[in-house]
């Protein structure tokens, strides 16, 4: 059975703060065929001291009037827009999903009966974050940027039950360059952890994504939003809508083109391997009684008689009936 795949709409702070601009996301999420969309829960004041600097993509995107607080404070979102967005998205049959940057944060969402938490490259280490996360037996899609392999080891060890959990291979650079995508991480991931590994994309374009499903990646997250003009520290580095819908496309046709682990006869092949395939023909023509020497026979389309592997068992048997020259031989036509 083939596993689930699921691409995320990662729309993380692209409201700008805005509820309506907020739905208008989810909708255009939804049009683009994504299974969820992500935002980001959060409280300034509690996981952002107020002296903090940008980091340089930000600072690319945003203003420089104000500082790393500042801009996250401008980002939130109340909680009563999160109990309203979840209510739009199940409306909407598209799964509401959060990443809680905050202990007070990750107490909500429960509250709010989420059903799959996501955790942030950079909160890997939060361990009270995680320790609170593993006890509400919640689906966990943790990212590993910036994180080595003992640091993800130690998260993994908070959590008992690793069957609801998922890591995603992250770079944690906006947009990621291609010599560090180091998409082979997926493959280590997975048999260093023994669990699902998705693909947190970064990267420009879809390219990076279609390796990664070859490599085994099935759940994919990508920056969402309307416009790359916008205002904001993401926005630049986001897919819009007709880049998003090409993007799922693009990965599922992907994901059909490598199909399964399984050699067979495909339906569509039938015509050609009976017109193409030899079949074990007479040189000449032989009569009743006549042995089957190897001088007697040779191989012609098409395979609608015995293919070669029966030459063996033909060999040196006795003809039942006279059989002119190229004629297809049977097993009928045989004393076996």
């Amino acid at each position: 059975m083939k596993s689930q795949l699921k691409i995320i709409a990662e729309i993380g702070v692209n409201h700008n703060g805005k509820i309506q601009l907020a739905k208008k996301l989810i909708d255009e999420a939804k049009k683009c065929g994504a299974d969820a969309v992500k935002f980001q829960t959060f409280f300034a004041k509690n996981f952002v001291l107020k002296n903090t600097p940008k980091v340089k993509y930000q600072k690319r995107n945003t203003s420089d009037k104000e500082n790393h607080f500042k801009m996250i404070k401008k980002l939130e979102l109340k909680k009563k827009d999160f109990i309203y967005l979840k209510k739009y998205c199940d409306k909407k049959k598209i799964e509401f999903i959060s990443t809680p940057y905050d202990l007070e944060s990750a107490k909500f969402l429960k509250e709010i009966k989420i059903n799959t938490y996501k955790t942030a490259s950079a909160d890997l280490t939060d361990y009270l974050l995680h320790e609170f996360i593993s006890k509400t037996n919640s689906k966990v899609i943790i990212s590993t940027g910036m994180a080595s392999l003992e640091d993800i080891k130690k998260t993994l060890d908070i959590y008992k039950n690793k069957k609801k959990i998922q890591l995603l291979h992250c770079v944690s650079s906006y947009p990621c360059s291609s010599k560090n995508l180091n998409l082979k991480c997926i493959k280590l991931l997975r048999q260093k952890f023994k669990i699902p590994i998705g693909f947190s994309d970064h990267s420009i374009g879809s390219d990076a994504a279609i390796i990664a499903l070859a490599l085994g990646a099935r759940l994919f997250e990508k920056h969402f939003t309307l416009s790359k003009n916008m205002s904001g520290p993401d926005h630049k580095t986001s897919m819009n809508p007709k880049e998003f819908k090409n993007y799922i496309n693009k990965i599922k046709l992907a994901r059909q083109i490598l199909g399964r682990p399984l050699k067979k006869i495909w339906p569509e092949e039938f015509e050609m391997k009976k017109i193409s395939s030899k079949s074990i023909t007479l040189r000449h023509n032989l009569s009743k009684n006549s042995k089957i020497k190897i001088s007697d026979i040779i191989m012609k389309r098409p395979g609608k008689g015995l293919n070669g592997f029966y030459i063996k068992k033909i060999l040196g048997k006795r003809l039942k009936r006279n059989i002119k020259k190229d004629q297809q031989l049977k097993l009928k036509d045989f004393y076996l």
